[in-house]
């Protein structure tokens, strides 16, 4: 069963929600992060322009890539794409149920944005090293 969430960009941010309706609702706090990403966009205008670029820069949620790794492939958290969507001015389309797979335009690095934490938290921990 499909389980997309999908927003319109043209869609007001949401004021006056607490924490529980911002991050434990049916979106699974999808819909915040793609509302921080849309408010970073602005205040960031590089970080925006990067994602634009197609390139996945490192944010607060595992998936961004600093650089190239061994292995060119890694997962990352669905609050990640809703966040890269956010900066990048698009709709919020995401699929809760789906993974999501994107090829960094910069380091090459295919990240596949996945429902499954255990995939991303049983990875090692890139740090933010500029090469």
């Amino acid at each position: 069963m499909t389980q997309r969430i999908h927003r319109s960009i043209d869609t007001p941010l949401r004021t006056g929600l607490n924490r529980d309706e911002l991050w434990e609702g049916p979106d699974k706090g999808l819909i915040k992060c793609w509302e921080i990403g849309r408010q970073r966009a602005a205040r960031f205008p590089e970080l925006a322009q990067q994602c634009r670029a197609g390139e996945l820069p490192v944010l607060g949620w595992k998936g961004g890539v600093s650089r190239s790794l061994k292995k060119l492939e890694k997962y990352g958290s669905l609050k990640y794409l809703a966040q890269w969507q956010g900066l990048r001015g698009e709709d919020l389309e995401v699929d809760l149920s789906e993974e999501q797979a994107l090829t960094c335009s910069r380091t090459r690095m295919v990240v596949t944005f996945t429902p499954d934490r255990s995939k991303y938290f049983n990875q090692m921990a890139e740090t933010d090293v500029q090469e």
